[in-house]
């Protein structure tokens, strides 16, 4: 029996431009890829290990081309849309109070400041979660198994009676292996609304 939703942040509230943003940033930076070691710094600076300064710093040293204006609106530029109806859909389950309601995301604070300046109700959406795991600030990231060991010890639950939603095949396979219930959401054609009847199987 599912007691627990264990929420992804990205894909599943807030729409996000993947593609785009890789795009824009390939073009930004002038390379046909991103490096190693482009990818060890942002997974640094999505687990809290280097702050806003450090990063940007990285970037600037190594793209001299750049200013610090287009390398933020180029970085911000994955964050799209919170549609309003899974906002409302939220607080009703909120409302209910028949399961505990969990955020668990990778992100950064560049990420969350641009969401807390543009999106109205950020303080609403959080104000529904008994808990709310922001990567960057508990120093933990998806798909380390330790993510997941800590929201299960931290709110003392059990991991056959929590359901993770979440757009990342990794994440996915991860939280599997541990023995959490788990949704593969697609994008392109899931909607967090449609939970219930997408895993009926589990309730």
């Amino acid at each position: 029996m599912i007691k627990n939703l264990i929420f992804d942040f990205g894909d599943v509230f807030i729409n996000l431009d993947k593609k785009g943003a890789m795009d824009n940033a390939l073009k930004l930076f002038e390379i046909d890829a991103l490096s190693d070691e482009i990818h060890a710094i942002n997974a640094l600076y999505e687990q809290g290990l280097i702050d806003t300064e450090e990063f940007l710093e990285f970037y600037l040293d190594n793209f001299p081309h750049l200013n610090k204006d287009s390398l933020l609106e180029s970085w911000n530029s994955i964050l799209k849309d919170f549609p309003n109806h899974r906002l409302e859909y939220l607080q009703k389950l909120a409302e209910e109070h028949k399961y505990k309601l969990i955020l668990l995301s990778n992100t950064n604070e560049l990420h969350i400041n641009w969401i807390k300046e543009n999106v109205d109700f950020y303080d609403e959406f959080k104000a529904n979660f008994d808990a709310f795991y922001l990567s960057h600030e508990i120093q933990l990231r998806k798909p380390n198994a330790n993510i997941y060991e800590f929201v299960l010890n931290e709110n003392n639950i059990k991991a056959e009676e929590s359901l993770f939603i979440d757009d990342t095949e990794e994440n996915i396979i991860t939280a599997s292996s541990l023995g959490i219930h788990t949704w593969h959401i697609n994008p392109e054609i899931d909607d967090v609304t449609s939970l219930f009847s997408t895993k009926s199987d589990l309730f």
